[in-house]
Parts: C-alpha cells; structure tokens; sequence
C-alpha cells in the first residue's frame, strides 16, 4: 500500500460519488491496518469549480479527478479496492493540499 497510490473505493454508499480514494499515508506507517485516504471525484460530475489549492485535479486513467481533500479520512485497508494508478507525479501538489488544509497557508 504505497503512498500517492489510487485505489477503486469499495463501498458501496460512496463509490458512485466518489469512485477511487488516494492513500496520503507515508509508506513509513505501512504496518498499521489503517491507512488516511482522500477521495477523488470525476471533475465532469462536479457542479461547481475546484478550489485549486484545496481540491487540486489529477489525471488518472485518462480522467480528471478532483481530490476532495476537505473529506479525507482513515479506512481499514481492507476497505480499499484494487489498485489503479499510482500519481508520484503529483506528490508535491498533494502535499502542498494538505499542508494548505491544516495550515492555511
């Protein structure tokens, strides 16, 4: 379970919303059976615009996502679907997201 990985969200009264979940959680905790996961939504299915430092858009299998990183939020790894993609090239964004969510700045 490797950081920046994208992963199909199994359950089933939020896949439609939100269809894959991106593990946050530094590979250093890997051990533990939780792991902190945003979810990501089809930017097409969104009925308003992104706030890009907050809810930065990705490209994953051909798809913009919006990281919906206002709901992060830990899961029992076992939750977690199969792996789809993983987004490394997004890293520094993703952390500037969270950094930006607990910080403001």
């Amino acid at each position: 379970m490797a950081q920046f990985t994208v992963y199909q969200n199994k359950n089933k009264t939020t896949q439609v919303a939100y269809p894959c979940l991106l593990n946050i959680q530094n590979d250093l905790l890997a051990s533990m059976q939780t792991c902190v996961v945003v979810p990501l939504t089809p930017v097409k299915t969104m009925a308003h615009q992104s706030i890009s430092k907050l809810t930065p858009v990705s490209l994953v299998q051909g798809q913009d996502y919006c990281m919906m990183t206002p709901q992060l939020a830990g899961t029992h790894k076992r939750e977690l679907g199969a792996e789809i993609e993983i987004v490394t090239a997004y890293q520094d964004d993703i952390i500037a997201t969270i950094d930006f969510l607990l910080s403001g700045e």
